[in-house]
């Protein structure tokens, strides 16, 4: 039997905050804890948050944060280099996780290399792209180097899919891991679909409800999701078009859109209902590193209608329970939605299909592939980091 380990996880956001981010490595520090390994944890306080209790599971450290421009309610940890350096000397941790980029995470790859223990990081976030969409474009080189060095510091970067390893090795990442992301098919699956919340929508079970669940902001592409509806209605004059999710672009889409459902943000349950009652998944994003809403849609019975990048590019496999364009072709795009709707036979198919794709993505295994990351991290760490650059896939169970 493996002896447990002790991983000092370090991030900028966590639950209860709502995001792709913070759900991840809530379920990651969640199955660690399960397989009996001790982990402690570094974030900023959140918002109106108080002193966690001593009981509180995992041990918590809070530390100074400031506001993050255009992400309501989230906050970047200052950095904590001292901090860090004390508590891990007095309590020396097995491995560092470090899951964002931001000083606070920069500081801890600092602070675990002075004291020389492994440290592993975690890539979610295309930050370099999204300077662009917040006038901040100028910006985007000097963040690109700052992401790539912080990565090259620590022992591996694990990242979600083999498509966005190859892609950074290109740009000069080493030690890439792909470590993937589950889903919780208990809870996302066909059997949430809902009559009654359908009646609320004002559609019929005949009709075709086109959804798209995840941030309303700039760099999701909002704008093809509109234009690919219109094309729908053209062809199915009864649809409607539900956007389940909020942020700073929420205002003026509801605004110049009233004819379309905004149900805001949705929860566990409430949330598997919002997708296993809709019919067709979109999701126009080219800055997602992953997009575990394309996971949620699948698991719920909806054929996704994505790019061929991130989740989709290895979950969504073109006819059979979604359609792919390739990246920026928004022409295609469109038309990979509107072969769907114009052929109900062919989408009824990739609905039944949905579910299936998805069923082996269970989290027990993901956290599996996360513990053998650890562990390789830990078993190598005397070794140069800038050693092996091959892109390693862990396997699950």
């Amino acid at each position: 039997m493996n002896t447990p380990l002790h991983v000092a996880v370090v991030t900028e956001t966590f639950p209860p905050e709502i995001n792709g981010v913070a759900m991840t490595i809530g379920r990651m520090v969640r199955g660690l804890l399960a397989r009996g390994h001790r982990v402690s944890l570094t974030r900023p306080r959140q918002a109106g948050e108080q002193t966690p209790a001593t009981s509180a599971r995992p041990p918590t450290t809070l530390v100074r944060g400031l506001p993050i421009p255009g992400y309501a309610g989230l906050r970047f940890g200052l950095p904590a280099r001292r901090l860090l350096l004390r508590q891990w000397s007095a309590e020396r941790p097995d491995v560092v996780q470090v899951v964002t980029e931001g000083p606070l995470g920069a500081s801890a790859v600092s602070a675990a290399r002075e004291l020389g223990i492994p440290v592993v990081s975690e890539f979610h976030t295309n930050f370099h792209s999204y300077s662009r969409h917040y006038g901040f474009a100028w910006l985007e080189g000097l963040v690109a180097f700052h992401l790539r060095r912080l990565h090259n510091r620590s022992r591996f970067t694990l990242v979600p899919s083999r498509q966005l390893g190859g892609e950074l090795e290109q740009k000069g990442y080493r030690n890439l891991r792909v470590v993937a992301r589950g889903v919780d098919t208990n809870l996302f699956n066909p059997s949430r679909r809902n009559p009654g919340l359908r009646a609320v929508w004002n559609v019929t079970e005949n009709d075709l409800v086109v959804a798209y669940v995840g941030r309303l902001a700039p760099e999701k592409n909002l704008s093809l999701v509109l234009s690919t509806f219109a094309a729908i209605r053209r062809h199915a004059p009864g649809a409607r078009l539900l956007f389940v999710g909020d942020g700073p672009a929420r205002a003026r889409l509801q605004a110049e859109h009233p004819q379309h459902i905004f149900a805001g943000m949705r929860h566990g349950e409430d949330l598997a209902r919002h997708y296993a009652s809709a019919d067709l998944f979109l999701f126009p994003s080219m800055t997602d590193t992953y997009g575990n809403v394309t996971l949620e849609a699948l698991a719920s019975g909806l054929p996704v209608v994505a790019y061929r990048m991130a989740a989709a590019a290895e979950l969504v496999r073109h006819g059979s329970n979604g359609m792919l364009a390739e990246p920026g072709a928004g022409d295609q795009f469109e038309r990979a939605a509107l072969d769907l709707v114009t052929r109900p036979g062919a989408r009824r198919r990739a609905a039944s299909a949905a579910p299936y794709s998805v069923a082996m993505l269970d989290w027990d295994s993901i956290h599996d592939q996360l513990e053998a990351a650890l562990r390789e991290a830990i078993a190598g760490a005397a070794q140069p980091v800038d050693g092996d650059s091959a892109l390693q896939v862990f396997a699950g169970r």
